[in-house]
């Protein structure tokens, strides 16, 4: 298929995790009510973000991948004929968790997860307490109506992760996410961090053409204000539709993926790659 419906829920979460999943089922149906075909929620919506601290009680939220969010986002899937992607905290094994992304295709089938790669560590962004870091390697899903890749988070910093996912044929990138601002910062420090934040993944349109579909949370949370702005971008970069920093919302957009021919026609950075110039890439630092 050449053109997608690809829609969005920008959320915020409580504490209680069943109520969370029946607003996002509720918001998921929303979006399928306006045309949706491809759905993306944000990173870790059953609940609020529990990284902004290490406590150990946290571990309970967990829960299998399948499991019981899938089984139910399943029905859901197959009752309205639409992929889900569904950011959830995975129990791999007592002591083993993940942040793990699954991805549902639109007759409810389970199509398989994706465990994130990079896991951050700064105030407030705990995730190393929680989360081992992803061992399937990056994945691409080939769902009803598109070949997704599938990105987390901290991954959107890195152009690595983006290039292999685009490489293994993704012509849609996705990043369930849940970033904020202190809510002591000034707002000049706020601009400059998600002008960065969106820049980095709008850079991954234009190196590698393709759509980047960024799916962010508000509400304020523990002295963080989540910033939403989620955001889809076309293969070269532009922003097509960007969402408040305030407000929830549910958007549907149509993308054509035909753009991503035109755009590496015309500039064709995949044609010109040396490739065989890249091997010191997989060096933490190189001595001088």
């Amino acid at each position: 298929m050449s053109k997608v419906q690809v829609g969005i829920v920008q959320m915020a979460c409580t504490a209680g995790k069943h109520e969370n999943l029946q607003k996002a089922i509720a918001k998921v149906k929303e979006a399928a009510k306006k045309g949706a075909q491809i759905i993306c929620l944000q990173e870790l919506f059953t609940s609020l973000y529990f990284c902004d601290v290490e406590d150990h009680a946290n571990f309970l939220l967990a829960e299998t991948i399948p499991g019981p969010s899938t089984n139910e986002l399943s029905k859901i899937a197959d009752d309205l004929g639409v992929v889900i992607i569904a950011s959830l905290f995975e129990k791999r094994a007592k002591g083993l968790y993940h942040n793990t992304t699954a991805v549902i295709d639109a007759d409810g089938a389970y199509l398989g997860k994706y465990r994130k790669m990079h896991i951050p560590d700064d105030p407030g962004f705990y995730e190393k307490f929680y989360f081992t870091p992803g061992d399937l390697g990056y994945k691409v899903f080939k769902t009803k109506f598109a070949t997704i890749g599938v990105l987390i988070c901290w991954d959107q910093w890195y152009p690595e992760a983006a290039r292999i996912t685009t490489l293994m044929g993704a012509e849609i990138l996705f990043y369930p996410t849940a970033i904020g601002w202190a809510t002591t910062q000034d707002e000049a420090t706020n601009t400059e961090q998600y002008n960065a934040w969106q820049t980095i993944q709008r850079s991954h349109s234009v190196a590698n053409g393709v759509h980047v579909v960024s799916v962010n949370r508000v509400g304020e949370e523990a002295g963080v204000k989540f910033w939403g702005g989620s955001f889809f971008s076309n293969p070269f970069g532009s922003i097509i539709y960007q969402a408040s920093h305030n407000d929830e919302e549910v958007i549907v957009q149509e993308l054509d993926l035909d753009k991503t021919d035109f755009y590496r026609t015309h500039w064709p950075f995949l044609r010109d790659r040396r490739i065989d110039s890249y091997s010191p890439i997989t060096k933490r630092l190189l001595d001088e």
